[in-house]
């Protein structure tokens, strides 16, 4: 593999990322490598998914007086992961993500991602807020960051879909985020963002998927209400899971209590999900995520 790596050499800090299949002396093979080149590692997690066969590995390491450039790291790395036949990378977290925002008319998980991001708490380069609605561009206009209207109906739907992509390409948006964002996207869209797209959704999947689900979760007298973040794929509200939050609730609670009550649990579940994403510490299992959220 030929990864694009996340390079410059105005940090010593850097994040390697790694997938293969399963074997004895991957851990040996990675953590010796960094060794060898002078390399601290500051923080190391790996899972061994049995039912797929499948070895996940995420390592912080600081390049150190006599460690190479990354560059030539990651040309001599090749080496090492053909032997394993990994999928790989190198990742500079001092790098932004570049993020494009996609909303309707609800505020409050794009008020929190804002709110994170002004204060340092993920490092993320809002390129541009894209709404199909214009309820929301004076709160992201407060903020310095583009906002672009696009509506969309079902007869301009291929239209509205083919000028997102425009927008992702024109802003080179690595990150896509449907912060509320109340249209289904098409197959074709979700296929070209696979891995590479969250959305929101106020429920604890794999229940009450679709429209209104607090609805349905109040005329089953639900005892818990959630909420979910998840990557995006063809199939509605089915894609691999990253963060999930709940709370308690009675049969106090109708549709609009439990409406207000989920607020808190969608954006707080968007928010951990994307900070996982930026720090690299999501992996795709199938339609699962292996997710490293410790040091």
């Amino acid at each position: 593999m030929n990864p694009t790596i996340d390079n410059t050499d105005s940090t010593d800090n850097f994040i390697f990322t790694g997938t293969c299949r399963a074997g004895s002396g991957v851990v040996a093979a990675v953590t010796g490598f960094l060794a060898d080149r002078d390399c601290y590692i500051c923080a190391l997690e790996q899972f061994d998914d049995e039912s797929t066969d499948k070895f996940f590995m995420r390592a912080v390491f600081r390049r150190q007086g006599a460690s190479p450039s990354i560059d030539e790291m990651a040309t001599a790395f090749d080496e090492v992961s053909a032997k394993f036949d990994m999928s790989w990378n190198f990742h500079n977290p001092a790098k932004s993500v570049k993020t494009l925002l996609l909303v309707s008319k609800y505020d409050h998980c794009l008020d929190d991602l804002l709110y994170r991001r002004r204060k340092g708490e993920f490092n993320m380069e809002v390129t541009a807020v894209v709404s199909n609605h214009q309820d929301l561009r004076p709160m992201v206009e407060r903020e310095g960051i583009r906002f672009i209207h696009l509506p969309v109906t079902k007869d301009t739907k291929a239209q509205q879909e083919n000028r997102l992509l425009e927008i992702i390409e024109e802003t080179e948006s690595e990150l896509v985020v449907l912060a509320r964002y109340m249209q289904i996207l098409s197959n074709n869209l979700t296929e070209k963002l696979s891995g590479r797209c969250i959305n929101i959704h106020h429920s604890f999947l794999p229940g009450f998927k679709g429209a209104k689900p607090y609805h349905q979760a109040f005329n089953r007298g639900v005892k818990v209400i959630g909420a979910t973040a998840h990557y995006v794929t063809s199939d509605l509200d089915e894609g691999p899971i990253i963060e999930q939050m709940l709370t308690r609730v009675d049969h106090n609670c109708g549709p609009e209590q439990l409406v207000g009550v989920g607020r808190d649990n969608e954006s707080m579940a968007l928010a951990k999900a994307v900070k996982y994403h930026i720090e690299r510490r999501v992996f795709l299992d199938g339609n699962k995520t292996v997710v490293f959220n410790g040091s």
